[in-house]
Formats: C-alpha cells, sequence, structure tokens
C-alpha cells in the first residue's frame, strides 16, 4: 500500500496528522506546498491526498483539479475553514472524495482518511482482478432470466431501467449491459443520485461554465459530457430531487443540455441506464416522482432477483468471495463446512449479495481455521439473525442459538411477533406490515449503532447494508448517530 500524501503549510496540521496516522500504522509523506506535490508526483503517486485549500502560491483547489486531470481515480480530501463553504462547494464540484472543516476532530479525519484509502484500496482491487473476475455469478433460474435480457440486449442502444433490493447487483448488470453493448469502446460513467447534495446535483450532471456560481474558478465538463458516446449509469433514480428530473427528461427527449451559467446547447450522445431498490409506480402516485420521466426510463426494465429467491446461489457465491477476498490479501482461501454453508443458505441476509461479500471478507479475516464452521461465524450474526426456513436438522425454523445450543429454545420473540402482528390485524390498524417493519429495522440498526458506539458506517458494514443505505433508514426512522 502507497503512503498517504498530507499537504499544508502549517507545519503543526502535519504534525498531527502524521502522528494520528502513524498510530493506525499508516504510513505518509508531508508537504508544505502544492508546488512540492506536483513534482512528486512525476515520481510517484499517493494512495490518498489530503490537501488545505488556503496555501501560499497554489491553492488546495487549483492542486485538486490538476490531480483529477492526471489521477481521476485518487480520492483527495481537502481540508478548509468553517466559514469558508464556498470553498467545500467547489471541492465537491472538483471531484473531491470529501471535506474537513477546520478545526476537526482528531478521530473523525482518521476515519474519513481511512474511508477514502479502503475506497482507494477497493479500485486497485476491482483493475487488478477483473480480468479474472467473472461479470455476474448466478445458476437459479431468476438469474438466468436476467442473462437472457442482456443477451438480447447486445446490440441495442435503448434506456434501460434496473430495478431491485439494495445490494443485489443492479451496478455488476449495468457494467455488463455497457460491456456487450455497442458503445462498450466507449466510456461508462457511474453517478450515484442519492449521494450527492442537491445543490450539487446539477454541476455534477451538466457541468457548469467558469463563473457560473461563487467558487467556479475553471469550466467543469459534467457527467453526460464526459460518458459522450458511451453510457450513463445513473444509480438510485429514485432519490434525484424533482426539479432535476425536468433537466434529465430533456436530455432524454431531445438530446440537448446546458451547463450550469451556459447558454450554448450542447448535444449528448449518451446511452442512458438507471436503476433504484424505490417502486417508481407509488413514487410518481406519491407526487415524487415525474410520470413522463418515469415512461422515458422504462423503455426496458431488468428487474433483479433478492438473494432469497435465488439461494442457490449463495454456496457458489460464497465460494467465489472467499477466494477474492484472499487474493486480494494474500491468504490461502477457507472454506465453509457442511453444517455452515447450509445454515448460510437458510439466512435471510436482508443486505443481498453485498451482505453476503461482507460477510465472506470477515470470514477470511477473523475465522480462526481454515475450515469454518457455525461457531466461527461473526457473534452478532449468531446473536440475532434467525433462520427463515427449515433448520439444518430439516425440524423446523430454529435461531443461531438453537443450532449451538440445542437443549435451549429461543422462539419467544416470533410468538411475541406473532401475537402483535394478531392484535394489530383484529383491531383493523393501517399499513400493519409497513409499521412492523419500521419497528424491526429501528431495532436493528439502533443495536448495531449501540455495538458500533454510534458510527453508522461500521453500523452499516456489519448489517450488511450499504452507506447510502443506513443514512436514509437514520432520516426515515428518525435515528441519531454520531457521525
Amino acid at each position: 500500500m502507497k503512503p498517504i500524501w498530507l499537504v499544508d503549510d502549517d507545519e503543526s496540521i502535519r504534525w498531527v496528522l502524521e502522528k494520528a496516522l502513524a498510530r493506525q500504522s499508516l504510513e505518509t509523506r508531508s508537504f508544505s506546498s502544492a508546488k512540492d506535490v506536483l513534482a512528486a508526483l512525476e515520481q510517484d503517486t499517493p494512495q490518498v491526498l489530503v490537501s488545505d485549500i488556503r496555501m501560499h502560491g497554489m491553492s488546495g483547489l487549483d492542486l485538486l483539479q490538476k490531480v483529477k486531470d492526471r489521477y481521476p481515480g485518487l480520492p483527495v480530501i481537502v481540508m478548509t475553514a468553517f466559514s469558508d463553504l464556498d470553498s467545500a462547494v467547489s471541492a465537491f464540484q472538483g471531484g473531491a472524495f470529501d471535506y474537513l472543516a477546520k478545526p476537526f476532530d482528531l478521530d473523525k479525519a482518521v476515519e474519513l482518511i481511512r474511508r477514502a484509502l479502503e475506497e482507494s484500496l477497493r479500485e486497485v482491487s476491482v483493475e487488478q482482478l477483473s480480468s479474472e473476475t467473472p461479470e455476474i455469478l448466478g445458476r437459479a433460474a431468476a438469474m438466468q432470466e436476467v442473462f437472457r435480457a442482456i443477451g438480447r440486449l447486445t446490440q441495442s442502444n435503448m434506456t434501460v431501467l434496473i430495478t431491485g433490493e439494495s445490494g443485489t447487483g443492479k451496478e455488476l448488470v449495468a457494467r455488463a449491459l455497457h460491456k456487450h453493448s455497442p458503445r462498450s469502446a466507449q466510456p461508462m460513467i457511474s453517478l450515484n443520485t442519492a449521494a450527492i447534495p442537491k445543490d450539487l446535483l446539477e454541476s455534477e450532471l451538466f457541468g457548469h461554465e467558469r463563473g457560473a456560481f461563487t467558487g467556479a474558478q475553471t469550466l467543469r465538463r459534467g457527467r453526460f459530457e464526459q460518458a459522450e458516446g458511451g453510457t450513463l449509469f445513473l444509480d438510485e433514480i429514485g432519490d434525484m430531487p424533482f426539479d432535476l428530473q425536468t433537466r434529465l427528461l430533456r436530455v432524454l427527449s431531445d438530446g440537448h443540455f446546458y451547463r450550469v451559467g451556459g447558454h450554448q446547447p450542447i448535444k449528448s450522445n449518451v446511452r442512458v441506464i438507471a436503476a433504484t431498490h424505490q417502486n417508481l409506480e407509488q413514487r410518481v402516485a406519491q407526487g415524487l416522482f415525474r410520470e413522463d420521466l418515469y415512461h422515458r426510463l422504462n423503455v426496458i426494465r431488468l428487474r433483479i432477483p433478492s438473494l432469497r429467491e435465488r439461494r442457490e446461489d449463495i454456496p457458489i457465491l460464497i465460494a467465489h468471495f472467499l477466494k477474492l477476498s484472499a487474493q486480494q490479501l494474500g491468504v490461502e482461501s477457507k472454506r465453509m463446512s457442511e453444517s455452515a454453508m447450509r445454515y448460510l443458505s437458510q439466512l435471510p441476509l436482508p443486505g443481498n449479495v453485498r451482505q453476503l461479500e461482507n460477510l465472506c471478507n470477515w470470514i477470511v479475516v477473523m475465522a480462526p481455521g481454515q475450515t469454518v464452521e457455525i461457531k466461527d461465524l461473526p457473534p452478532e450474526l449468531l446473536a440475532s439473525m434467525s433462520i427463515a426456513a427449515n433448520d439444518v436438522t430439516g425440524e423446523g425454523p430454529v435461531l443461531a442459538q438453537d443450532i449451538l445450543n440445542p437443549t435451549q429454545t429461543n422462539s419467544n420473540w416470533r410468538q411475541m411477533l406473532e401475537k402483535e402482528a394478531a392484535a394489530m390485524l383484529e383491531s383493523n390498524q393501517p399499513d400493519v406490515m409497513d409499521n412492523l417493519v419500521r419497528q424491526f429495522e429501528s431495532i436493528l440498526i439502533r443495536s448495531a449503532l449501540k455495538f458500533t458506539n454510534g458510527k453508522k458506517n461500521e453500523a452499516a458494514l456489519r448489517l450488511g447494508i450499504g452507506r447510502n443505505t443506513i443514512t436514509r433508514k437514520l432520516a426515515e426512522l428518525d435515528i441519531e448517530s454520531k457521525e
């Protein structure tokens, strides 16, 4: 792993960050000016770059622009004063991974740098293993339907809407559609519309002219221009702000758009693939999504099945993820015992394939032996998750504790849930399922936050869900976290 580069003309800031990262066994290299960084980039590159905005000579924003032009995949974190909000906005628009507001909490700074580091290493791993890794794994009938649909679309430029639960692999399907399309030689650009603040999303999509707003020091090409001739993948399209839906509809309708602050129309030759975990028909009925945009996107629709609908694929997915994780870490691959494989194949796994992958990464690092037994699985999985189908002995549904301690019975919570549901139904309460699911999700998320001392990103990892998902759930369920 390459070192983390720290750029600040304040020696005390560099010293504090150096010491904090050294305690985490992370190697650093420090610079006092942007000019020194650019000179060093001629010989080497960092894993992550952390730069102040206001420095003598070249500013951090100018450095960000030059670095992103040469190394678009390099995560750059910028540091700025609390009062300098315009600079923070410009940093995001310039492609920064995130920003630190001074004075910053040191623990949060280290955690942010670690997140950037994980992102950087993940990108490297994907590049290194892309030639060896199958595009999509699946033998189940539901997945074969997806494969057939991809095959039928190989010569098509039609807009595609991909639906399915979080973690099912919608982006993998989008990449397969692009790879096997007439546009495969051109770029595929991805954008998660739920992960970018509303005020920045318009510029992110369509770019902006120099001087379009405070901090817009240079012309910036948006994702539509970057994807010219290729494919633009818009993830979580259901979360796109309503007013921006109008601009997207216009591009899909007439093939032209304007940069923010621009007056000349720009012609767009881009295939759009959109994805969402939400029910767009319901959002249209609620007035949250434009019906005309929905029909523009819903030309070809692909639904990706949840892991519950393709349980026969779980063993091959586990074997694949265990091997992949072992390759990335440079260790010998582990294998699941027969009973552990049966147990995992019956778990609910609400986070779908993403949760299964995270679980396999945990196993490779934390499980003690080469053959993994049920008792070697994550403690929180054994403590809180129930098997929804028959148990491994074929005698009926049981909890993880029942398998490990067959003399104990732990079905009281299910009986209580059954009684609660019956009581709500008998009293004609509305939205019974929605209310119970919200309570269930609230309990799971609160438990995970308690376990991680309020750290939502770690809680999301433990639960096997994405960062965007837990952020959305925290807002929906009115739950507070420390982040």
